[in-house]
């Protein structure tokens, strides 16, 4: 990843218009992954499950009627991703609400709907085979078991700054 970010940054001080347009999407990708596995790291603690806490449970509930319909519906966005991707809890800053959202790849999500991410749930084959094969629903099931709701909850004071 630093290295494409160098010589992108060269080819823009040399005005390489087409260096810079050719290391466009291997950046996008590769610090989109860095971006996006950050977060999914943090989202997850062996100690985690259960439910969010205060304010994060309220916006839960308003924006979605229940903790358990959010998890529906971003469990049912997530497992609909064709191929690699993620689900992502989002905060819109516009409108102070939480929403769903999925992305492909490794295309970020603030990059890509301009949501700030609370809270990603990865749908690459690698985050799940080994224990689901490609039984990705029961991966998705079983996430929440590990979810760090604490995290997520950090996340979403951060957004509202």
């Amino acid at each position: 990843f630093a290295l494409y970010f160098i010589r992108h940054d060269a080819a823009q001080q040399n005005c390489d218009v087409t260096t810079q347009v050719s290391l466009q999407l291997a950046l996008k990708f590769n610090g989109g992954g860095h971006i996006n596995h950050t977060i999914f790291w943090t989202n997850l603690s062996p100690n985690g499950g259960g439910e969010p806490q205060g304010e994060l449970l309220e916006a839960i509930k308003r924006d979605f009627g229940s903790l358990q319909k959010m998890k529906e519906k971003m469990s049912a966005a997530t497992v609909a991703v064709q191929g690699s991707g993620w689900g992502w809890l989002g905060f819109d800053k516009d409108s102070g609400r939480l929403r769903i959202a999925a992305c492909a790849n490794q295309d970020p999500l603030q990059g890509t709907t301009g949501l700030v991410p609370l809270l990603g749930i990865d749908v690459w084959e690698h985050a799940y085979y080994l224990q689901y094969k490609n039984v990705r629903p029961d991966y998705v099931k079983a996430i929440w078991n590990v979810v760090n709701w604490e995290n997520v909850s950090e996340r979403l004071q951060a957004a509202k700054k």
